[in-house]
């Protein structure tokens, strides 16, 4: 059976289209690894950000710097990510003095490349939490937690 020739014509453009719009996704958005990598840095900021608010609160609790992640851990009301979520590796709490510590994590991209969840750049430059590739620590001071937040933690 033979398909009449405007048939033919609607499907080779149908699959063009279909081409066009892939291609051009991946042009815009990049390739699957990219997108991976960017979603698995930006958990790593939430992760390191959720780790200071754990160690805040330690700290406005016991007087002191934890001397490790599984101190923190071991809080009642702390739920924290202490491993990164693409090498499964630790991340690394180091006590500096009485009330400075640092935190470290290993980033796949330059946060200058972060985008928000339209896929548009962000500006992240002066972001206290902006990073190169590879392996960064952010040092920070502990804080004292009003007391209204630490009844919700």
């Amino acid at each position: 059976m033979k398909m009449p020739a405007g048939t033919t014509i609607f499907i080779g453009l149908a699959i063009g289209a279909v081409v066009v719009a892939v291609v051009g996704g991946l042009i815009v958005l990049g390739p699957p690894s990219e997108e991976r990598a960017r979603r698995l840095d930006e958990r790593r900021v939430a992760d390191l950000r959720g780790i200071t608010r754990a160690v805040d609160l330690y700290w406005t609790r016991h007087g002191r710097l934890p001397s490790s992640l599984g101190d923190l851990g071991s809080e009642s009301g702390v739920s924290l990510s202490a491993r990164d979520p693409g090498t499964a590796q630790a991340y690394e709490l180091r006590v500096l003095d009485a009330a400075t510590y640092e935190l470290c994590a290993s980033f796949a991209r330059t946060s200058a490349d972060a985008r928000d969840s339209a896929g548009r750049a962000q500006d992240v430059s002066e972001d206290f939490w902006s990073h190169g590739v590879g392996r960064r620590c952010f040092r920070l001071d502990a804080q004292e937690v009003p007391a209204r937040e630490r009844r919700q933690r």
